[in-house]
């Protein structure tokens, strides 16, 4: 009934917007990421294998609202139990205009299911996301964001019913511009990122609750042409919690875009 009630809200609230935005373009993002090691808030998911995502991205006409449906599968056999498919929706924004303190948004939703198990044996998660950030807070050009995940069961009869929890993110950003990497760019951006985990009960008995991880990486941006873009990106997760991950790991990430 909660669920109903939140998809009716986020619904009604979206044509209010649409009908605001008569100007407004609709936007659609497909998006094919690879994963040479897919971890999830610090933990192995597929043990030494990689992942697939395949995301469809709807932007409801420049309202700050959208939706997606991302299916993620493992690189390698042995994980039918484990695919999934993620149905969410987000509204993003921003306050404070041109202020010092001025904060970017975006609050997000997700129904995470497993279509290999049965409903109630699966672990099928409700999953909420809010990140924030602050890109003039700071002078030089270094950005703070904060980044909260709160997740829980999707029903009281599944499988980890009792799990029920919050990781906390908290991470730096800096954009660094260097001479063009391709003959037709004059420039290449490189987005510098440093965050730290903190888990706050999500896993049950299973996890600590502790400081889990921190997170380095290094992404860039190729526009292939107006529409198709390459994202590349290279990150190292230092662990602080052996309940979490019992190894550091290097992983890159490699993404395809194409929006109309």
């Amino acid at each position: 009934m909660k669920k109903r009630i939140l998809l009716i809200s986020v619904l009604l609230l979206s044509m209010v917007g649409l009908v605001q935005a008569e100007e407004g373009k609709l936007g659609i993002t497909f998006d094919l990421t690879y994963m040479s090691k897919y971890l999830s808030k610090g933990s192995e998911g597929y043990g030494q294998q990689g992942a697939l995502f395949k995301t469809i991205d709807i932007d409801w006409f420049g309202t700050g609202f959208g939706s997606y449906v991302t299916h993620r599968s493992a690189t390698s056999s042995g994980y039918v139990d484990k695919e999934r498919i993620d149905y969410g929706v987000y509204y993003r924004g921003q306050l404070f205009g041109d202020r010092p303190y001025l904060t970017k948004y975006k609050v997000r939703w997700a129904y995470e299911h497993y279509p290999g198990l049965a409903r109630n044996r699966a672990n099928t998660t409700n999953e909420w996301n809010f990140a924030f950030s602050w890109p003039k807070i700071v002078p030089g050009g270094l950005v703070p964001r904060y980044v909260a995940y709160y997740e829980y069961p999707a029903g009281s009869g599944y499988r980890r019913h009792n799990v029920t929890g919050w990781v906390h993110l908290f991470g730096l950003g800096y954009d660094l511009k260097v001479p063009g990497l391709l003959p037709q760019t004059a420039e290449q951006v490189l987005h510098l990122s440093a965050d730290i985990s903190y888990r706050d009960n999500l896993g049950g008995k299973s996890k600590d609750n502790d400081w889990s991880h921190a997170t380095f990486g290094v992404s860039t941006k190729f526009k292939i042409t107006d529409n198709l873009s390459f994202v590349p990106a290279v990150y190292y997760q230092a662990s602080m919690d052996d309940s979490v991950a019992k190894r550091d790991v290097t992983y890159c990430k490699l993404s395809m875009k194409y929006k109309f």
